[in-house]
C-alpha cells in the first residue's frame, strides 16, 4: 500500500468511526434498542480489526519505506510481507477473543462454510498460498530482472521470412524488473516502462528465468560477408578488434555458419558485461562493417 493510499483508508476509517459510533451510541441510550444492547459487542470488534489493519498496514508500509536501505529492497520486501502474514493472523484471534468465540469450535462448526468458501474462492486463496510460498522459497527477490514464462499467457512470435540474423528460437515471456511481491500478486516493471501484475498462483508454475544474478549474457551476432574477402584474412582481424571492447568479458568466438552462392555468414560469440544484448551486438555489428569496408578498400 502506497503512502497515499494508506493516508486515505485511514481518513475514510476514522470518518466512518466518529459519524457511525456516536450515532449509534446515541440511539441506544435514547431508545434502549435490544439490538444493540445485544450486538455492540460486535461493533466494538469490527472497530478494533479496523484499526488493527490500518495499523499493520502502517507498520508493514514504514518497514518497505524506510528499512530498504538499512537491509535492502528484497529484505524489506520479504519482511513487509512477513508482518502483514502474522498481524492479519493475530488480528483474526484477537476478534474471536474478544467476542468470546471459541476458535476450535469456530473451526469445527465452519467446517463446511470453509468448504463451501473455499471451492468459490479456490483461486483467491490458491494467490494467497502462493505468494507465501514465493516469499518463503526465494526463486526471486524484488529488484531481480526476470523473464517470465507461462503457458497461461501465450505470446505468438512474429512470423517474418527466415533470414539469417534472425534468433533462432524465440522465449515466450515477459522481461521486466520484480517491483512488489504481495499477497495476491507479483509486481513486474516491464522492459517497456509498463507495469505487470502476475498472479502468484501463476509465478509459482511459470518458468522464470533470472536475468541479473552474474550482471552478463552470452551475445551471439551473425554477420553476411561477401565471398570476396577471405575469411581468413577477416576473422583474426575481427577477433583481434572485438576482443578490445571494454564490455567483452573474454575471449570471442568467430566462426563460420552458412554460406550462400555469393556470401558466408559469420557468428561471433563472445560473454558480454549488462542485462541487454542490443548494446553490445550493436557495437559488434559497426565493427564487423568498418573491417569489411576498410579490406575493400585495401583490396580495390
Amino acid at each position: 500500500m502506497n503512502r497515499r493510499g494508506l493516508i486515505a483508508s485511514i481518513i475514510v476509517v476514522i470518518i466512518s468511526m466518529v459519524i457511525i459510533i456516536p450515532v449509534l451510541f446515541i440511539l441506544d441510550t435514547i431508545y434502549h434498542i435490544p439490538f444493540f444492547e445485544s450486538y455492540n459487542i460486535f461493533l466494538y470488534a469490527i472497530t478494533i480489526v479496523a484499526g488493527g489493519i490500518i495499523i499493520v498496514n502502517l507498520i508493514a508500509s514504514l518497514i518497505m519505506n524506510r528499512a530498504t536501505r538499512a537491509i535492502g529492497k528484497s529484505t524489506a520486501g520479504t519482511l513487509s510481507f512477513t508482518v502483514k502474514i502474522v498481524g492479519y493472523l493475530i488480528i483474526i484471534i484477537i476478534f474471536f477473543t474478544f467476542v468470546k468465540i471459541d476458535i476450535g469450535a469456530a473451526l469445527a462448526a465452519g467446517g463446511f462454510a470453509g468448504l463451501v468458501l473455499g471451492l468459490a474462492s479456490q483461486d483467491v486463496l490458491s494467490n494467497i498460498f502462493g505468494g507465501i510460498a514465493v516469499v518463503a522459497s526465494h526463486p526471486f527477490r524484488v529488484g531481480d530482472r526476470v523473464t517470465v514464462s507461462t503457458w497461461q499467457y501465450g505470446l505468438d512470435a512474429p512470423a517474418y521470412p527466415p533470414k539469417f540474423y534472425s534468433n533462432d528460437f524465440l522465449i515466450p515471456g515477459y522481461t521486466g524488473v520484480i517491483t512488489d511481491i504481495s499477497l495476491m500478486y507479483t509486481s513486474i516493471l516491464t522492459d517497456d516502462n509498463v507495469p505487470l501484475k502476475i498472479p502468484n498462483s501463476i509465478m509459482i508454475q511459470a518458468a522464470v528465468f533470472i536475468q541479473g544474478k552474474n550482471n552478463s549474457r552470452l551475445v551471439r551476432t551473425k554477420f553476411e560477408i561477401s565471398k570476396d574477402i577471405d575469411p581468413d584474412i577477416i576473422i583474426p582481424i575481427l577477433q583481434d578488434g572485438i576482443k578490445n571492447f571494454k564490455f567483452i568479458l573474454n575471449e570471442p568466438e568467430i566462426r563460420i555458419y552458412e554460406t550462400t552462392f555469393t556470401t558466408y555468414i559469420i557468428v561471433i560469440e563472445a560473454m558480454c558485461s549488462g542485462n541487454f544484448e542490443e548494446p553490445p551486438r550493436s557495437e559488434i555489428l559497426k565493427f564487423c562493417m568498418k573491417t569489411v569496408r576498410s579490406i575493400k578498400t585495401k583490396q580495390n
